[in-house]
C-alpha cells in the first residue's frame, strides 16, 4: 500500500518534551565553560586578542589587529566581543567577551527549534491520517519534531568545542540559523521571514563567509521561486537584496579572500569522510535515513530546504581542504533534517542508539571521575600520572572547588535518572531516541568543565607560558618584539602578559629591548640569549627570550 508520507505517528507519540527539561538540557550545554577559564589556543585566544585590542584602544574599530597584525575577514564578530568588554569593565575581559557568544549559541538552539517547527507544519510533512482517527495533530507533531531537532544539535560532537568558543564561526552559525528560520517560517510569519532573510546574509558576509552568503542567496531565491506558497515566492526579492548587501559588506570590510586549498585526491577524500563521520555524528546517519525514507517526497520544502542549506557548507568544507569550521555551518540544517527521521525509525535502530549512548557516555563519565579522584586523593595513581606525562608536568597543582564538585555530582545523578527513565518500556515520544545522546554529550561537557577544568585550562591556555616568560623579562621592559609568532601567542603576550608587543617589524627594525622567538630560529646579530622556555604541555618546541646587546 502506498502511503502519502512515511510518517505514521499516533497521538500519544506527539507529546512534547517538558519545557523545564528542555531548558535544563540547553543550560547544561551552554553554560559550562562560560566561567572560570582562560581563552584557549588557537582560534579562541586569537579572536579574544582582536576583541581586546579594540576595547583597550590599541587597534581601530574598523581594522582589528594584534601587535600590528590585522585580522582577516569582517570585523563584526570582534565588535561584539569588544562591546561586551567595554560594557562590563568590572568583569574579567575574557568572560565579558565570552558572554555574548554564549547567548549566540542559545539563539542558535532556539532558531533551530522554530525552523523545524515551521517546516513540520507543512502539509507534505504531516503524518498519515488514520481511518478512525487517533493520528498526531499537526501542531503537536511539529513541536515533538522541533524538540528532537534541538536534541539532535546538542548531541552533535562537532558543535561541542567550536560552539563554546568566541570565534567568528559562531556568528556565522547564528547567521545561517537565521537564514534557515527565515525560509522555514515564510508561509506563516511573512514579515519576520523577510527581515530574517535580509539580515542573515550580510551578517554571514561580515563575519568572514561572503562566498557562502552569495551562494545561499541564489539557492534561497530559487527555492522561493518554485514554491506554491505566495508568501514564500514574495521572499525572493528580499533574498536577492540580502545577497547584494552581503557583497557590499564584504567589499567594505575587505572580507574577500581565496581560501580554497589544492585538489581533491584520494587521501584528502578520506580525511573529509573521517571528519564528516565524527564531526556530524549522530545527525549525518539520521539525515541519510531521512533522505531514504522520504525519498518520494524529497522536493517537499521540509526536506529540500535543510538539504540544500547543509550541502552548501559541506561543499565549502571540501573545497577548503576539509575545514571543520566550514562544516560547522551545516549542523543546524542537518539537525532539522535528522529530526524527520524520528517518525520513521525502526525500534531496533532506536534501541541500538540508546544502548550505545548508555555504555559510551557512562564509560566516559566514569573515566572523568577516576581522573578527578586521582588528582585530589592520589589514588588510583595511574590516571594522574598519565595526565602529568601528557602535558601537566610537575608544575601543576590541583585546586579543589566545592561548587564544581556539587554540579558534577548533580549532573551524574541526573544522567542516572535519565537512563532509568529512558529504559522504561512505556516511552512513546518521538524525540525519545535522542534524549540519551544529547544528555550524554551535555553530561560529558559539564564534567569536563567542572571536574577537569583546572588541568585542561593549564594545558590548553597560554597562561603557564606567560608566567614562565614573566620570570625572565624585566618588570619595566618597554616592549617585546615577537615577529613571525602566531596570533594566539601574540594575544597571550599582549593581553595576558600585559606587555606592549611589536610583531609587524623585524628584530633589526624594532626598538624593543627584548624579544620572544621560536627556539628553532637562529639568533639574530645584535641580540643575546636570556633564557629558553616552553609550555608545560610542549615537549619539543618552545621559545627563547632575547635581549638587545
Amino acid at each position: 500500500m502506498n502511503l502519502p508520507t512515511p510518517a505514521i505517528v499516533a497521538e500519544r507519540s506527539a507529546q512534547r518534551l517538558p519545557r523545564l527539561a528542555l531548558i535544563l538540557f540547553c543550560a547544561a550545554y551552554v553554560l559550562p565553560g562560560l566561567f572560570g577559564r582562560d581563552p584557549w589556543r588557537n582560534a579562541d585566544l586569537s579572536a579574544f586578542g582582536f576583541m581586546a585590542s579594540i576595547a583597550q584602544g590599541s587597534a581601530p574599530w574598523w581594522q582589528p589587529a594584534i601587535a600590528g597584525i590585522p585580522a582577516e575577514g569582517g570585523p563584526l564578530p570582534y565588535w561584539i566581543g569588544a562591546l561586551a568588554i567595554k560594557a562590563m569593565p568590572f568583569a574579567d575581559a575574557a568572560f565579558a567577551a565570552r558572554l555574548p557568544y554564549a547567548l549566540i549559541l542559545a539563539l542558535v538552539l532556539m532558531l533551530v527549534w522554530y525552523s523545524c517547527f515551521h517546516l513540520a507544519r507543512t502539509d507534505a510533512a504531516q503524518p498519515v491520517a488514520f481511518a478512525f482517527g487517533g493520528e498526531a495533530q499537526a501542531v503537536d507533531y511539529a513541536r515533538a519534531l522541533a524538540d528532537g531537532s534541538v536534541l539532535a544539535l546538542i548531541a552533535t560532537l562537532g558543535l561541542l568545542q567550536l560552539g563554546h568558543e568566541t570565534t567568528p564561526e559562531l556568528l556565522q552559525l547564528l547567521a545561517i540559523s537565521i537564514y534557515l528560520y527565515g525560509l522555514a517560517a515564510a508561509p506563516y510569519r511573512a514579515t519576520k521571514a523577510r527581515w530574517a532573510s535580509l539580515f542573515a546574509l550580510p551578517i554571514l558576509a561580515a563575519s568572514g563567509a561572503p562566498a557562502v552568503a552569495l551562494v545561499l542567496s541564489a539557492v534561497g531565491a530559487w527555492l522561493c521561486q518554485r514554491s506554491r506558497f505566495s508568501e514564500v515566492r514574495s521572499l525572493t526579492p528580499w533574498l536577492l537584496a540580502a545577497g547584494v548587501l552581503a557583497a557590499l559588506s564584504a567589499w567594505e570590510f575587505n572580507a574577500w579572500a581565496w581560501r580554497l586549498k589544492g585538489t581533491l585526491d584520494w587521501e584528502q577524500a578520506q580525511r573529509n569522510l573521517s571528519l564528516l563521520a565524527w564531526f556530524c555524528w549522530p545527525v549525518w546517519p539520521m539525515s541519510l535515513w531521512t533522505l531514504w525514507r522520504w525519498r518520494a517526497h524529497w522536493q517537499g520544502r521540509h526536506i529540500l530546504l535543510p538539504l540544500l542549506a547543509a550541502l552548501v557548507p559541506l561543499l565549502t568544507s571540501v573545497l577548503m581542504g576539509g575545514s571543520d569550521r566550514a562544516l560547522l555551518l551545516s549542523l543546524p540544517a542537518m539537525a532539522v533534517l535528522a529530526s524527520f527521521a524520528l517518525p520513521t525509525l525502526q525500534r531496533g535502530i532506536a534501541a541500538a542508539m540508546d544502548w550505545f549512548s548508555v555504555f559510551f557516555f557512562s564509560a566516559w563519565a566514569l573515566l572523568f571521575w577516576l581522573h578527578y579522584v586521582s588528582m585530589h586523593l592520589g589514588w588510583p595513581r595511574t590516571p594522574m600520572s598519565n595526565l602529568r606525562r601528557l602535558g601537566l608536568g610537575d608544575s601543576f597543582e590541583p585546586s579543589f572547588n566545592p561548587l564544581a564538585l556539587l554540579l558534577a555530582a548533580l549532573a551524574t545523578a541526573a544522567w542516572i535518572a535519565l537512563v532509568r527513565w529512558r529504559t522504561a518500556r512505556h516511552q512513546h515520544a518521538l524525540w525519545k531516541s535522542l534524549v540519551l545522546p544529547a544528555g550524554g554529550v551535555s553530561l560529558s561537557w559539564l564534567l569536563i568543565m567542572t571536574l577537569l577544568l583546572p588541568p585542561l585550562d593549564f594545558i590548553r591556555s597560554n597562561g603557564p607560558l606567560v608566567e614562565r616568560l614573566r620570570a625572565h623579562l624585566p618588570a619595566d621592559v618597554n616592549c617585546v618584539a615577537a615577529p613571525d609568532q602566531s596570533l594566539a601567542t601574540l594575544a597571550a603576550l599582549q593581553f595576558q602578559g600585559h606587555w606592549r608587543v611589536e610583531a609587524d617589524k623585524t628584530l633589526q627594525q624594532t626598538a624593543c629591548s627584548h624579544a620572544v622567538q621560536s627556539n628553532a630560529i637562529e639568533i639574530s646579530k645584535g641580540w643575546t640569549l636570556v633564557a629558553a622556555v616552553r609550555r608545560p604541555s610542549d615537549k619539543t618546541s618552545g621559545f627563547v627570550i632575547l635581549r638587545r646587546l
